[in-house]
């Protein structure tokens, strides 16, 4: 359920969309200079030319994802899935649209769109059960969401566990992120400062120091260093984009008693995504 800003520079470089050669070269320079709307243009024209193309619908999911127009990316992302059932990651990025949209809708279809997120990332991993990407997203989904609609820690711990034997790094990452959800900060940290030590620069990792220091009011100045080092990193695909991050270290600086910082990133968050709602709430509120 995460925004993919950057990524899409760095993974449509090698992404061939059997396209026209000079389509496929067009799409690729304006993704490469973040000019997403024309390439969204390009993408529509693509796929309208040949909607049977599921590498095009995908991108296309993707960049309208990227920009906050959820039906248009789920409309996008399930062609793709139909027309290639055989791709985990097209499920994985469905089931973040999915995500997306049941954070934004009303209760009924909550409910409903929550469903169909655990039923696509489930897909996923069934079609590729060593895609880590989508481990994480049912271990996040699972950490967050209630039984009702399938989630669980339970659950959760059971992929930190599969995630655990594919990557030793990412492994503790996700058990520092479900002892940080049960409110062992100290084990949290710990494990987290572990993953760092082989690569210190894990947008993912950062990010979670970032939001559990602001959970737990714990460790504020280490959070707001690991947010600021996002910045200048590319969101990976399984990870949250530039505007949770902003929004997250608002709440840090906010916690500090620097209002007018605080102001600032959720101010940045909100001109990156307009709606993104917690931003909204909490600019509301300083």
């Amino acid at each position: 359920m995460h925004r993919i800003t950057g990524l899409l520079v760095l993974a449509f470089a090698t992404t061939a969309l059997g396209l026209d050669p000079t389509q496929s070269d067009r799409i690729r320079d304006l993704i490469r200079h973040r000019q997403y709307p024309e390439a969204q243009a390009e993408l529509e024209k693509a796929v309208a030319a040949e909607p049977t193309n599921a590498e095009a619908q995908y991108w296309l999911g993707k960049v309208r994802l990227d920009r906050g127009q959820l039906e248009g990316s789920v409309s996008a992302l399930e062609t793709a899935t139909s027309l290639a059932p055989a791709k985990s990651e097209y499920f994985r990025v469905l089931g973040d649209a999915y995500g997306i949209s049941a954070q934004r809708a009303g209760l009924f279809s909550k409910l409903g769109f929550a469903r169909k997120c655990k039923a696509a990332y489930d897909k996923a991993v069934e079609l590729d059960p060593k895609n880590i990407n989508a481990r994480w997203s049912v271990m996040e989904y699972c950490r967050q969401a209630p039984g009702i609609v399938g989630g669980g820690m339970d659950g959760a711990y059971a992929q930190a566990a599969e995630i655990r034997k594919l990557d030793a790094r990412r492994g503790l990452a996700a058990y520092a992120m479900l002892y940080a959800t049960e409110k062992k900060y100290d084990e949290a940290f710990a494990m987290f400062g572990d993953a760092l030590k082989s690569a210190p620069d894990d947008y993912l990792v950062l990010y979670q120091i970032g939001s559990f220091a602001a959970n737990s009011g714990r460790e504020l100045d280490r959070g707001i260093a690991s947010l600021q080092r996002c910045l200048d990193l590319p969101p990976p695909a399984s990870a949250p984009g530039r505007a949770p991050v902003q929004w997250q270290l608002g709440r840090l600086l906010a916690l500090k008693g620097d209002k007018a910082g605080a102001r600032a990133a959720y101010e940045a968050a909100l001109k990156i995504d307009p709606k993104f709602p917690q931003a909204l709430e909490a600019l509301k509120k300083l």
